[in-house]
């Protein structure tokens, strides 16, 4: 949309965060099985190309670390060619989520979880 796009004719790099944003909690609430998930910390964000209006977008990601209360996410935007089926990256980062309750204090993640993605350390 037009209030999206920034002077030089590309997505606003702030709507692209919010986007990834919004889909690493949406995986968060969905591996921690709790919709009481909310941002702590968003890493180093790289935007490595430009999207022009038009464009798909596909947000990716994968788990890589649970601890105590937090889960991080590695997170990955590409622009999707409906031509051609090819996905380029167009931004990255890392995104760190806590599991809260009705108070908004940090309380454990469920061992289910921990012990799922264990292996990650």
């Amino acid at each position: 949309m037009t209030r999206d796009i920034g002077v030089h004719g590309n997505l606003f790099g702030g709507m692209m965060l919010a986007w990834v944003d919004e889909a690493a909690a949406a995986l968060a609430t969905k591996v921690c099985h709790t919709p009481n998930m909310v941002t702590i910390k968003i890493e180093e964000v790289v935007f490595k190309k430009a999207v022009k209006v038009g464009m798909q977008i596909h947000i990716y990601g994968e788990v890589s670390h649970v601890g105590n209360t937090s889960i991080s996410m590695k997170m990955e935007a590409r622009k999707y060619n409906v031509y051609s089926g090819e996905e380029t990256v167009v931004c990255t980062t890392n995104i760190t989520f806590v599991r809260i309750d009705e108070n908004g204090d940090a309380v454990p993640i469920p061992s289910l979880v921990k012990d799922r993605y264990a292996e990650l350390g």
